[in-house]
Formats: structure tokens, C-alpha cells, sequence
């Protein structure tokens, strides 16, 4: 995603004050809801549970949001801000049926399903505010965070793809989202920095496109090919070696070689923790019972719920699962990949 917009960066700014002051706000038009418990009346671990959010995470979500998702009526039986942030999130977190979230906060089905929408859509416009490539801190920063890993040089993001399930799509395009497994999917294509941001993220892809063939197709792909980044991605086979993305030497026989597949694997390592705490942090990425396209928007609000949590110190959950090692067939290596590749062990990898 592009990093172009203007937008100031909202979580630059203290929160708390500004968030505080919409959360009395809202909580002053309560007197509705005597029989609806102020979703932050609770403790952090309490929220954590629930929401991936403390508190002051929630309050700053309000305040990121009030203006795009807040009711017009002063009614007194109108959702607050809080409460519709709490709905999404309790979604996002658990990944259950819309009923039962609606259970949960006592409210109406109807008013989860709008709810959630409301929230995503105001969840979208900051897309190229918390997702932006290389990332937020300075390229050197980025370098040197990578290669305090495992000594692997120059390296500005980790790439992978992963599969999202969905409900099954109309008949016509049924079976493009057929993935390897059978089952309906989109193939997520992401990237990260050394702290688990998410850098970039392409969620248009049905679950038969390859990796490669999604990230050939990327604008992320078009910028490395137009030289507008000074440094490297890292990926594993499945995507073909090229000047801008390492991957693995295929038939590693000599200790230099064998010394860059180590580095790289555990530098690449970076994306795989990424997508496993994404997938902990929001439940429902584990099957998102919906159409492509909202699938695709969906994915994208908790890519920037992530980077949120991420930017703020959130709490990472406590148990996340490495993704298994990816079955696709191995990519054909580009000369000037391979060149690239020779270069970089020679001059780090071998003993001189």
C-alpha cells in the first residue's frame, strides 16, 4: 500500500486526553443503558480477552473513529461510539456468529451486522496511513533490525503469502477461490519489518493464484522493478529469486551457502510470526464467513487493527502458531536474482 497519504499520523499524538473526553461524552448519554454494561468498566485483562485492546487502546479507537462511525440521533437507545468499537472488536477477537456476539453485548443481530460494517468501512480509510512500505521508521532503522537477526545485509521487509477462508462465492467465480486444499480461500499476499508491522498488503487474489504470480502482479513488485527502494525483500522458494527478493540457494553444497539459507531462513522467520500473532490477535481471519470483497475489507481492517495494537505495545497474544511450511511448487530463479544472491555470499557469507 501506498504510503502517499497526507493525512497527519494519527498515533503520533497522545490518545488518551482527546479519547477521554469522547468516552464521557458518550458515557453521559447513557442513562439508556441501565441494562447495558459500559464495555470499559472492566479491567485490562478483562478487555484483552475480549477486544486484543486495553483501555486506553479502545479509548484511542474511539477516538480515531468517532467522527466516521457515530450515530447522527441523540436518541437515547443509539449505540455509543465505545460500544461499536467493542462489537467490532469482540468480532475481530472471537470470530464467532454475528448472533452470538450479539448474545454477548446484548444487542440485535441487525445491529452487530451494521455495526461491524460501519466500523470496517471507517477502518479502511487509514489503509495508507498504518500500511506503508518499507514502514514507519527510517530505512537504516529498518536494515539494521533485519540484520540483527542473523547478519543477513540490506534486508527492508519479509514477504508471504497466506490463506484466508471465505464462504463459498457465487458459481461463476467458484472455482478460482478453490485453493490446494479444496477449500474456498484468498491467497493474502503481506510483508513486514523487523517488529512485526505489516508493510504492505495485497488481499484481492483468489485462493488458486499462486505466491508468485500475485506478487509479479503487485504494485509492490512494480515499485522494486522501477528502483524506488534501496534494499531487499526476503522470501521463501516458492517465489523466484530476483535482484530485489532473496530466496534460499536451491542445492546449497558449499558452508557459505548453507550459512545464507540459515540467515535467511531466520530473517524471513519475521513474516511467518507476523501472520501467526495476526491470525491469534483476530479469530475470525481463521474463516471469515463472507464474500470476497468483504472478505478482502475485513482482512484489511485487522491488518491496520494489528499495526495499531503493534504501534501502541499492545499485548501480543499469549499462544500464536507458526504457519506450516508452504507446499507450492518451487520458482524458476531469475540470472540477475542469482547474481545478486552469489554477490551477497561472497562478501557475507564466506570466511575471507
Amino acid at each position: 500500500m501506498s504510503g502517499s497519504s497526507k493525512m497527519a499520523s494519527p498515533y503520533l499524538e497522545n490518545p488518551v486526553d482527546i479519547g477521554a473526553q469522547i468516552i464521557q461524552r458518550a458515557l453521559r448519554r447513557e442513562r439508556v443503558l441501565r441494562d447495558k454494561q459500559n464495555p470499559l468498566a472492566f479491567s485490562d485483562e478483562h478487555l484483552y480477552e475480549r477486544y486484543r485492546f486495553s483501555a486506553e487502546g479502545i479509548l484511542y479507537l474511539c477516538r480515531l473513529l468517532e467522527h466516521h462511525i457515530k450515530n447522527p440521533t441523540r436518541r437515547s437507545h443509539a449505540t455509543t461510539v465505545p460500544q461499536m468499537i467493542c462489537i467490532a472488536l469482540r468480532f475481530f477477537a472471537s470470530g464467532t456468529y454475528l448472533y452470538e456476539v450479539g448474545d454477548a453485548e446484548k444487542l440485535s443481530k441487525n445491529t452487530v451486522c451494521r455495526t461491524i460494517r460501519r466500523v470496517v468501512i471507517a477502518l479502511q480509510r487509514y489503509i495508507n496511513t498504518f500500511i506503508v512500505f518499507p514502514g514507519h521508521l527510517p530505512t537504516v532503522t529498518i536494515k539494521e533490525g533485519f540484520s540483527k537477526i542473523a547478519g543477513f545485509p540490506r534486508v527492508i521487509g519479509a514477504i508471504d503469502c497466506t490463506h484466508i477462508p471465505i464462504s463459498t462465492p457465487t458459481k461463476q467465480i467458484e472455482a478460482d477461490y478453490l485453493n490446494r486444499n479444496a477449500t474456498h480461500s484468498l491467497n493474502v499476499q503481506m510483508t513486514c519489518d523487523h517488529q512485526c508491522m505489516i508493510t504492505n498488503l495485497d488481499a484481492r487474489w483468489p485462493g488458486s493464484m499462486l505466491d508468485t504470480k500475485i506478487f509479479e502482479e503487485s504494485l509492490l513488485c512494480q515499485r522494486f522493478q522501477e528502483g524506488l527502494f534501496d534494499g531487499l525483500l526476503v522470501g521463501d522458494r516458492t517465489y523466484a529469486c530476483q535482484s530485489f527478493l532473496m530466496t534460499p540457494h536451491p542445492d546449497p553444497d558449499t558452508k557459505s551457502q548453507h550459512d545464507f539459507n540459515m540467515a535467511l531462513s531466520q530473517t524471513r522467520l519475521k513474516i511467518d510470526m507476523t501472520l501467526a500473532i495476526l491470525k491469534a490477535r483476530f479469530n475470525c481471519l481463521c474463516d471469515l464467513r463472507v464474500s470476497p470483497e468483504r472478505a478482502s475489507q475485513m482482512i484489511g481492517a485487522c491488518v491496520i487493527l494489528h499495526n495499531i495494537a503493534t504501534i501502541r505495545k499492545e499485548r501480543v497474544p499469549n499462544e500464536y502458531q507458526l504457519p506450516p511450511d508452504d507446499i507450492e511448487p518451487f520458482t524458476e530463479d531469475r540470472p540477475s536474482g542469482r547474481a545478486v544472491r552469489d554477490a551477497i555470499t561472497a562478501e557475507y557469507f564466506t570466511k575471507h
